[in-house]
């Protein structure tokens, strides 16, 4: 299964092996979600700062937050679908607070990575439809994505 990532960090603290980590565990889930082969995601690392910006415009919250996502499958008031059947599935973009990915790895005891990745998969089933508005579905979100973690290997 071929999945696109375009990892991006605006940062510049994330390693190599911490960008390709994230982008194993995000194909891992794809495949366990039977997501289409050739389906495109984008994630990106940034700062507090800017994804408060992004959370104060898109969210009307002006806090910084440790991921964002925005499905590109979900059709706003007045706009059409245009994929075609020889188009790659375009998912949407995850975006990543690393000072929040740090410091909630250190609030819950694990490591930055599995934070990381947590955040990166909790994002990721965003993009495929998931939420957590209410008890049921939270329940089933965080049970997915458990399973998708530990099954990976990235426990708490």
């Amino acid at each position: 299964m071929t999945l696109l990532i375009d990892c991006i960090d605006e940062t510049e603290n994330l390693t190599e092996e911490q960008m390709l980590e994230i982008e194993r565990v995000i194909t891992f889930a794809a495949r366990k979600q039977k997501v289409e082969a050739h389906s495109e995601v984008s994630i990106t690392f940034v700062s507090n700062e800017r994804i408060q910006e992004i959370n104060r415009e898109y969210r009307d919250k002006d806090k910084p937050t440790d991921v964002i996502s925005f499905a590109m499958e979900e059709l706003g008031e007045g706009e059409i679908e245009l994929m075609g059947a020889d188009m790659p599935r375009v998912l949407g973009d995850i975006i990543i607070s690393i000072p929040k990915a740090i410091e909630q790895a250190e609030e819950y005891g694990h490591s930055f990575l599995r934070e990381l990745g947590f955040l990166a998969v909790h994002g990721f089933l965003h993009l495929l439809g998931y939420d957590h508005m209410t008890e049921e579905e939270e329940k089933k979100m965080f049970t997915l994505q458990k399973e998708i973690l530990d099954e990976y290997g990235l426990k708490r």
